[in-house]
């Protein structure tokens, strides 16, 4: 959690500074230079945040890991704060964050088949995976293929479970089901993604 709320409040700054900068660039803005100075230091701590996160997961967590959960959900967690790295940036730096991303959500699904298909972690991981696809890859198919896949595999086994973990696996499959809605919707329209209104964990 300390990382996800240090993670978050550059991720949103990055994401206003981005809306800004795009309408003092078609004004012309003199504070174009300063806007972008600032993003580039925005830029500098998330790959701070994300390197440092992924060398803890690498050296100590994922070789610690002994069992389904725990790999899956550190493997998940080192493909997330990629993808957080990839959003912020272009180029080749974008191509190595999506590259490293992939990489850790593949071999986080590849585990995940050992869990229930309800199980939180599980369902997590798909809803980030698909995000992925959808923002970074820029694969809608891929990522109405998973949520679609995930969801409609966990749906049966719901009504099964315990309550306590009924309503976290519940939630999580809300927010699959919100995301597949409004990317087959965008789809439909041939609209830009709404990238602002797509859920993830």
């Amino acid at each position: 959690m300390a990382y996800k709320n240090w993670i978050g409040s550059r991720r949103t700054a990055w994401r206003a500074i981005t809306a800004i900068e795009q309408k003092e660039e078609a004004k012309g803005s003199k504070h174009l230079e300063l806007l972008r100075k600032y993003k580039a230091k925005v830029e500098g701590e998330v790959e701070k945040i994300c390197t440092d996160i992924s060398d803890l997961l690498d050296k100590y967590l994922i070789p610690k890991a002994t069992n389904p959960e725990s790999e899956v959900f550190y493997m998940k967690m080192k493909g997330d704060y990629y993808r957080y790295f990839a959003e912020c940036v272009t180029g080749e730096k974008n191509k190595q964050a999506g590259e490293k991303a992939h990489e850790a959500y593949k071999k986080a699904s590849e585990k995940s088949s050992a869990l229930p298909t309800t199980d939180p972690i599980r369902l997590g991981l798909a809803l980030n995976y698909s995000v992925f696809f959808y923002e970074i890859l820029n694969s809608p198919e891929q990522a109405c293929k998973l949520a679609k896949t995930t969801f409609d595999a966990a749906i049966s086994d719901l009504e099964s479970l315990e309550d306590d973990k009924y309503k976290e696996s519940a939630t999580i499959m809300q927010l699959l089901r919100d995301n597949l809605t409004l990317w087959t919707a965008d789809n439909q329209e041939e609209a830009e993604p709404k990238k602002e209104e797509v859920q993830d964990l």
